[in-house]
């Protein structure tokens, strides 16, 4: 089954996870969206806000054909590069 990926801030990858586009991935029937993260080269524990669908979600969540997943990091690392200070 294919489903959609996006990653915000530091989980962001252009080619794995991206917040531009979505990322597709075929998953099979029953993997959740730990599997999904596994498969974009990201660490559970870095994942801090699941949605699946614009529905909030955990890393247990059964996907399905179709879905759509956003994963935010934990607030600490949306805090500005150093290349954005002024």
């Amino acid at each position: 089954m294919k489903v959609d990926i996006k990653c915000f801030a530091n989980l962001a990858n252009p080619e794995k996870c991206d917040f531009r586009d979505s990322t597709s991935y075929e998953l099979e029937e029953g993997q959740t969206v730990e599997h999904l993260v596994q498969l974009a080269g990201i660490q559970g524990e870095d994942v801090s806000f699941v949605l699946v669908n614009s529905r909030v979600a955990d890393l247990n969540t059964v996907l399905a054909e179709g879905d759509r997943v956003a994963l935010t990091p934990h607030s600490a690392a949306l805090k500005k590069p150093s290349a954005f200070k002024q």
